[in-house]
C-alpha cells in the first residue's frame, strides 16, 4: 500500500475545505501580521513571486520563503510575514474582487511580492486530529523547472495548481470564487503529499508516512481502523520486533500506535453519530468496540463529551426525528 493511500483514508474521515481570502501585491518594505486562527482553521500562504520572511514565534521558526514556496500552519499559530528589511512598512489599501477575495496593495517600489493567502476549514471535531498529528508549520516548494522524471511529483503538480490559482485571482470570470475555493481544497492534499514525498518532516504523521520502515503500519491502520490490531501484527508489517516498532513509532509521532488508532476510531465514530438512525451500540461495533460502555468512556475521554452529547450538538437545530442513543 502506498503513502498516498493513508492520505486518501484520512481525508475520507475528516472534511477539509479551502478558501482564498487575500491576494497581496506589495513592494518592499512591507509587513503583515496574522493573529491566532480559530481551532478549526489552518492558514496558508503561497509565494507566487518574490520572497518573504516567515516567522512563527510559537514554534520559534524563522524561514525565508521564495517563489513557489507554500506554507501551512496546521496549529493555527499567530505569525508574521515581512520583506526582511526591518524598515517601516508602507501603508496598504484594499479592494474586494467580485470573486469574494480581497486585493491588498501598497505603493512600494522595492522588491515586488505576489502572495496568495487563505484558510482551510476542518469540520469539528476533526481539528484535534490535525493539531495532534501534523507539525506546527509545513513549508513545501512548487517546482517550476522540472524534467520528465519530475512531472508527476507532488511539487510539480503544485506548480500547476498555483498557476491556476493565480490566473483565477487576477481575472474576473464567471465561477471564479467556486474555482478558487475548489483549488484551495486540492492545495491542502497536494501539500501533505509533497511533504510526505520529500521525507523531510521530523514529526507527526508525515514523518511516519515518509519513513519506509513504518509506512506499512500507517497505511494498514488507516485502511482498517476498526480491525483489532495488535502491536506484534503492526511490527510484523514493518519487519521489526515489537520493542523496536514501539520505540520508533513513539519517536517519530510523539504518541503510541494505540493513541493514533484510538483517535482514528473516535473520529470515525463522530461521523457515524451524526447519522440520525444509527444507535450508539452499532457505532461502537462499527469502529471496533465490543463493549458499548468502553466505547462511551473512550469517546468522552478523547472528545470531551459523551456520544449522546456529541450527537445532540451535531444535530442542534436539525428537525430530523430523534436519534437512538
Amino acid at each position: 500500500m502506498s503513502q498516498v493511500d493513508w492520505l486518501s483514508h484520512l481525508l475520507q474521515i475528516i472534511t477539509v475545505t479551502g478558501q482564498l481570502e487575500v491576494r497581496c501585491a506589495y513592494g518592499a518594505p512591507w509587513r503583515v501580521i496574522w493573529p491566532r486562527a480559530a481551532a478549526n482553521e489552518i492558514p496558508y500562504h503561497v509565494i507566487v513571486k518574490g520572497r518573504a520572511i516567515f516567522e512563527d514565534p510559537e514554534s520559534r521558526t524563522v524561514q525565508e520563503l521564495g517563489s513557489g514556496d507554500i506554507v501551512l500552519l496546521p496549529h493555527g499559530s499567530a505569525h508574521v510575514l515581512h520583506d526582511g528589511s526591518g524598515k517601516t512598512p508602507i501603508n496598504t489599501h484594499e479592494s474586494r474582487g467580485s470573486a469574494g477575495w480581497m486585493l491588498s496593495e501598497n505603493n512600494g517600489r522595492g522588491e515586488q511580492l505576489d502572495l496568495l493567502c487563505g484558510r482551510f476549514f476542518v469540520v469539528p471535531p476533526h481539528d484535534r486530529l490535525v493539531r495532534n498529528y501534523l507539525p506546527a508549520n509545513l513549508v513545501v516548494r512548487a517546482l517550476k523547472d522540472h524534467g520528465e522524471e519530475d512531472i508527476a511529483s507532488a511539487s510539480s503538480q503544485l506548480s500547476g495548481l498555483v498557476s491556476l490559482m493565480r490566473m483565477e485571482s487576477v481575472e474576473d470570470r464567471a465561477g471564479g470564487r467556486a474555482i478558487l475555493n475548489a483549488l484551495s481544497s486540492v492545495l491542502f492534499t497536494l501539500v501533505l503529499r509533497a511533504a510526505s514525498e520529500a521525507g523531510k518532516s521530523t514529526e507527526g504523521l508525515l514523518a511516519l508516512a515518509g519513513n519506509p520502515r513504518l509506512a506499512a503500519a500507517i497505511a494498514a491502520m488507516f485502511a482498517d481502523p476498526a480491525r483489532s490490531w495488535k502491536l506484534p501484527d503492526l511490527a510484523d508489517l514493518c519487519g521489526m520486533s515489537r520493542a523496536t516498532f514501539m520505540r520508533q513509532f513513539q519517536d517519530k509521532l510523539g504518541r503510541s500506535a494505540l493513541d493514533l488508532l484510538t483517535d482514528l476510531r473516535m473520529s470515525m465514530a463522530a461521523n457515524e453519530l451524526k447519522k440520525p438512525r444509527i444507535s450508539t451500540e452499532a457505532v461502537a461495533e462499527m469502529v471496533g468496540y465490543q463493549s458499548v460502555s468502553a466505547f462511551r468512556r473512550v469517546f468522552a475521554e478523547r472528545m470531551g463529551m459523551t456520544p449522546g452529547e456529541w450527537r445532540r450538538l451535531a444535530h442542534n437545530g436539525d428537525e430530523s426525528e430523534p436519534s437512538p442513543e
